[in-house]
């Protein structure tokens, strides 16, 4: 016998965990950077955003919703506050997106499925709409008479002249996705978990709506259309298991035994009953054997097992295809035996006695 050393090789299952992982990365990856150079094509439209903009914030008066004015006088009414809005919506945005998905990749990995084909439909309509209508942030417009409160008090994601701005484009206000994917976020964390205190994952996009209001990045239409697209997104993506965890089995009712099933185990043991256990032979004369296969072994004892032949004298075989073995003796029909001798009772019908019945003891000679 020769031996030889084979250089280590990880199990097959953590290659193909490892292939799984790496496919999620480029896949996600790949989206992301489709989407970025997808919002690019519409920079040059830098006119027809602004008049956008224009309806959008007449739309807004005359459905007499609250001013972005409103939320932004609170945050100014410290430096602090409003540095911190900056850095919510600069910092937090992609990092908390990231996070929730690795989590649900390595915790839920039926729920990461969903929520990955859901934030791709999501994504995918808002660049649809990106293209179709480019959008001027309320800080550019002169009507909104709003504070661009990145480039004064930091930090800021964006270039400070959007026409070249080659990292992002300023003319993609519609819908948010900060505010959408944040609400995808909650929604997620809350159908993933069973915590009593899920909802409060809520607070999340409720915090990001304030900030992208308040910081001038958004009107309030752009966070309802996203939240319209999501809706929409949610309805298409079939929803997955409430849980990826196996049922809790706690709290089943114990099986409870019949007065039927006691009284045929009482039967069983007593001397002349029928043993109602596949494969027993009885054990006293003149009962009768209900287990298939085994033949009696008591002197004018019945066999009604299908193959099975009788060992003692004037006995009839049941075996398909075989005849009496006694002269005079009429074949039985299958699976039904004499009791005894020719001429001592009749042949008892069927294939085997019923379990929880005893059966009756028979004699050598005749019917009892």
């Amino acid at each position: 016998m020769t031996s030889h050393t084979t250089p280590d090789r990880p199990p097959a299952g953590k290659r193909d965990a490892r292939r799984r992982l790496i496919r999620e990365l480029l896949l996600v990856a790949g989206l992301f950077a489709a989407y970025k150079a997808g919002r690019t094509l519409s920079t040059g439209r830098t006119d027809e955003a602004f008049r956008n903009a224009g309806r959008v914030w007449d739309a807004e008066r005359a459905l007499h919703l609250p001013g972005e004015g409103a939320v932004q006088r609170l945050l100014l009414h410290s430096d602090a506050l409003v540095h911190t809005a900056n850095t919510y919506y600069a910092a937090v945005h992609f990092p908390a997106t990231a996070l929730f998905l690795v989590w649900l990749y390595l915790r839920r990995p039926g729920h990461y499925l969903w929520t990955r084909r859901v934030l791709a439909v999501l994504t995918a309509a808002a660049l649809v709409l990106h293209l179709s209508f480019p959008l001027a942030p309320p800080r550019m417009l002169d009507a909104a008479r709003l504070v661009d409160t990145a480039q004064v008090y930091g930090p800021s994601v964006y270039g400070a002249a959007p026409e070249t701005d080659t990292m992002a484009n300023q003319f993609a206000a519609m819908p948010s996705l900060h505010f959408g994917w944040a609400l995808m976020l909650a929604l997620g964390m809350i159908a993933a978990t069973r915590s009593r205190w899920r909802a409060l994952w809520l607070l999340h996009p409720l915090a990001t709506l304030l900030v992208v209001v308040g910081t001038a990045n958004h009107y309030w239409v752009d966070a309802a259309v996203a939240t319209l697209l999501l809706g929409a997104a949610l309805l298409l993506v079939p929803r997955p298991p409430t849980a990826d965890a196996a049922p809790s089995v706690r709290g089943l009712p114990r099986p409870r035994r019949s007065a039927e099933a006691a009284g045929a185990g009482a039967g069983a043991l007593s001397l002349g009953a029928a043993p109602a256990v596949r494969g027993a032979a009885p054990t006293s004369p003149g009962t009768v054997s209900t287990a298939r296969g085994v033949a009696p072994t008591t002197p004018g004892a019945t066999s009604l097992a299908p193959g099975a032949a009788p060992t003692t004298p004037g006995a009839t075989s049941l075996a398909p295809g075989t005849g009496p073995t006694t002269p005079g003796a009429a074949p039985a029909v299958r699976g039904a035996a004499p009791l005894g001798p020719p001429g001592a009772g009749g042949p008892a019908i069927g294939r085997a006695a019923p379990a929880r019945a005893a059966a009756a003891p028979v004699t050598a000679g005749g019917d009892r």
